[in-house]
């Protein structure tokens, strides 16, 4: 995994936090300095912070567990939706559902409508609809798509959340936490980081800064990902190497049974044989006494 430059993250004004009348006082670990009213994230703390937020979520990948991301914020909302699409994770950029992680099972009911939908249209049953039906069930289709439609392969509960801005998203956080689901985060200087599992102090506000953070997670991931394919073609591998051995031990035992069901048929012809003649020899005896 690439290391994290500082002079990147400055580049990218990852360092920017919030005035310093708005800051939140739990957040003074991670501040460098102050100026001009404005406070300065210390940038190799967030680069450490990054790094062990990276280990943790490849590890969580190469487990093969989905990560969601959550930034409905207006800077975020494209980065997010391309850099976790691109790596096949689920997202939400529109408006978070409330009881998306607590009342799962009715979410996914709700994603399972836009398939019974979609079904609908291929089977032909949508054409028997009135017109004013069909603008209703379009409707509800691109209202669930623009809401849903980025989880709607997430099957089960994801193994971790990312987030940008915990202030705005202080219900997504607060859903993992009631699971027990850890929370991965860009922490800015006027939010709360006692909730956070894995805290990233960034600027979330920029959105080059989100890009920058964003991309290091993704690479992150990407490795992971990778780690678990490779895992799973050695796997693959050994498991046919066994088969193979056992299919060679399976031929060799029946090769095995055969010579001795033959030698026993040998051993047979042969004793039957032998008394046989051991019969003739007591018949010859008895007719000469």
């Amino acid at each position: 995994m690439a290391k994290i430059e500082v002079k990147d993250l400055l580049e990218a004004g990852v360092h920017f936090g919030h005035l310093t009348r708005k800051w939140n006082p739990h957040m003074a670990p991670y501040i460098y300095m102050e100026r001009n009213g404005i406070h300065v994230i210390n940038l190799y703390k967030t680069a450490a912070k990054l790094e062990e937020a990276n280990e943790a979520l490849k590890k969580i990948a190469a487990s093969g567990r989905k990560v969601l991301f959550v930034a409905t914020k207006k800077q975020a909302k494209d980065i997010v939706a391309d850099l976790a699409g691109k790596v096949n994770m689920p997202y939400i950029t529109e408006r978070w559902p409330g009881g998306m992680l607590t009342n799962f099972v009715t979410i996914r009911k709700a994603v399972k409508k836009m398939s019974s939908i979609d079904r609908m249209k291929t089977d032909g049953t949508f054409e028997t609809l009135s017109k004013k039906e069909k603008l209703q069930v379009d409707r509800l289709r691109a209202k669930l798509e623009k809401n849903l439609g980025s989880i709607a392969d997430m099957t089960r509960l994801p193994g971790a959340i990312f987030v940008v801005d915990t202030m705005r998203e202080h219900i997504a956080v607060k859903e993992a936490k009631k699971l027990n689901i850890p929370v991965f985060a860009m922490v800015d200087t006027n939010c709360d980081p006692k909730p956070i599992d894995f805290v990233i102090p960034a600027n979330d506000d920029a959105s080059k800064s989100i890009e920058a953070i964003m991309g290091s997670v993704v690479t992150a991931i990407t490795e992971g990902l990778s780690d678990r394919k490779a895992d799973k073609d050695v796997s693959d591998d050994a498991q046919m190497e066994a088969m193979e051995a056992a299919a060679e031990i399976k031929e060799t035992t029946v090769d095995l049974e055969s010579k001795t069901v033959a030698e026993l048929r040998e051993l047979a012809i042969a004793s039957d044989i032998a008394g046989a003649a051991s019969m003739k020899k007591a018949d010859l005896i008895a007719a000469l006494s």
